[in-house]
């Protein structure tokens, strides 16, 4: 059954990249235009002060308009730096100053605060590839969010960042995935109920 499972994602993972490689510049751009107002929105109605984020890679959701407000606002950003035993180090950033980090991922430039850090965030913004409509988040299969959620004991409220056909009716689930309390996509913001 696990193996099923772990099947199944692997497809869908794949048909979701090919979906994103293959998304026209301009539907990207104007959708990026989209996540960064919801990002927006998002944080001042929570009124997050210390956020977790992430730098999106090239086929990602673009955060890096929505960190440059955060920081001109006078937010302090959090970014992860992955380590090669799974756990995630955090940095603040400055959504600019980036570095070539495990698995070629964007990092940040800057004083590692370690795995903790993270329990200062007030919003954890985290990327995925689909999300469905129970709040169930499939990641890219490293686990790293996965394990960062699973161990904090007071966790603030966490959204994925996904393209509005990402939100899906069902995706596969294994025992390990952290659920999310909402996903923000180019044209809404979606609260999930636990």
């Amino acid at each position: 059954m696990a193996s099923d499972v772990s099947h199944d994602k692997r497809a869908l993972r794949a048909e979701l990249r090919e979906r994103r490689r293959t998304r026209p510049a301009h539907v990207v751009d104007s959708a990026n235009l989209g996540f960064t107002a919801n990002l927006v929105e998002l944080a001042r109605e929570l009124d997050a002060r210390t956020i977790a984020c992430y730098l999106s890679t090239s086929f990602e959701p673009d955060t890096r308009e929505f960190l440059n407000w955060a920081l001109a606002d006078g937010r302090r950003v959090l970014l992860p730096i992955a380590r090669q035993d799974g756990l995630l180090d955090w940095a603040e950033g400055d959504g600019e100053t980036e570095t070539e980090g495990l698995y070629g991922l964007p990092e940040p430039v800057g004083g590692i605060l370690g795995p903790i850090a993270i329990n200062d965030a007030d919003l954890i913004l985290i990327p995925a590839s689909a999300v469905d409509t129970r709040g169930t988040r499939m990641g890219w299969g490293r686990g790293y969010f996965d394990r960062t959620l699973g161990s904090m004991e007071k966790c603030p409220p966490v959204f994925a960042v996904v393209f509005d056909d990402e939100v899906l009716d069902e995706v596969p689930r294994e025992i390990h995935d952290a659920p999310v309390d909402g996903v923000v996509t180019p044209t809404k913001i979606i609260r999930f109920t636990r």
